[in-house]
């Protein structure tokens, strides 16, 4: 799908840290390192594999997404691949989707 997500489109307005900002981000797991959920350029390109990953271009979905990464998913999940499977389980459970059949 390609979901392009702009920092207007967000509810929750987010810190950036320039001095990493050219650092590689997320672009699909398998992927390790750290996330930093107080980073526009992190949140974004997580926030837009989320999107993909279900689906869809709703902004209410993305909200959601938003909320459960902010208020809800515990810090212990801290590598981008926890994060991203969190985000997409959790929101999947929330709006009554299946889950995607195995291979």
């Amino acid at each position: 799908m390609g979901i392009a997500i702009k920092a207007s489109d967000l509810y929750y307005k987010y810190p950036k840290d320039v001095k990493n900002r050219h650092r590689p981000k997320f672009s699909g797991k398998p992927d390790p390192e750290p996330f930093n959920r107080d980073d526009l350029y992190e949140v974004i390109p997580m926030l837009e594999a989320v999107m993909d990953a279900l689906g869809t271009t709703d902004g209410r979905v993305l909200h959601l997404a938003e909320e459960v990464m902010l208020m809800e998913m515990p810090r212990f999940i801290n590598t981008r691949e926890q994060v991203f499977d969190c985000l997409v389980e959790t929101v999947r459970e929330r709006l009554g989707l299946p889950a995607p059949e195995l291979p």
